[in-house]
């Protein structure tokens, strides 16, 4: 059972694992009252819906990603200043990897709400706002790093993380991920394909 300070954060945060457990068809009220050990209908008064609930869920991951210290590195850096290529990579890299290592639950449930984003137009408005807070992140770390297009390349390195996160979990490269190491050394040479070669120091 998820430990959360509130039980409005215990409710999103039970109902993201059961997402990553059984998928949304095995989301309901009365399932995360049992998971979490509330009283029945704890869960209905604060989420009177469904789409409630899954929202709930949705924007708990997201708080819980934005809160990983590879995250915050990338957004302190940027903010000071304090950037170069190898770090953005380094840095880059290991929050992927964590994606699909450490936190490969609640990346699978993050696949699922994408899908279920697919299919209903209130949590696509809800899932793309919250993802443009990740995309202009990485927009300003390109721009910072000398990008003479930062959208455009922002929107590259955010597909292929995309890319390498589905492969990693769900498609045919799960069973051998890459390391590490492998994204870093991906990262640094799409930054440097994306924003030329580094001079030598």
């Amino acid at each position: 059972m998820p430990q959360s300070g509130t039980r409005a954060e215990l409710i999103a945060a039970t109902a993201l694992e059961l997402i990553a457990e059984r998928g949304l068809r095995g989301l309901t009220h009365r399932a995360v009252d049992e998971a979490a050990g509330l009283p029945t209908g704890s869960t209905s008064y604060h989420a009177r819906t469904r789409a409630r609930l899954i929202e709930a869920a949705l924007i708990w991951l997201v708080e819980q990603e934005e809160a990983e210290p590879s995250l915050r590195a990338l957004r302190e850096s940027e903010a000071g200043g304090v950037l170069d290529r190898a770090a953005v990579a380094g840095m880059g890299a290991d929050f992927l990897h964590t994606a699909y290592t450490r936190d490969r639950a609640r990346s699978l449930a993050r696949l699922e709400l994408a899908l279920e984003a697919g299919r209903s137009p209130a949590l696509r408005e809800v899932y793309d706002r919250l993802g443009a807070r990740f995309r202009r992140m990485i927009t300003g770390l390109l721009a910072a790093l000398g990008s003479a297009e930062p959208e455009r390349h922002a929107g590259v390195l955010v597909h292929w993380s995309e890319g390498v996160l589905f492969d990693a979990l769900a498609g045919a490269g799960a069973a051998s991920p890459p390391s590490s190491e492998e994204l870093r050394a991906t990262i640094l040479t799409l930054l440097d394909g994306l924003l030329g070669e580094e001079a030598p120091r």
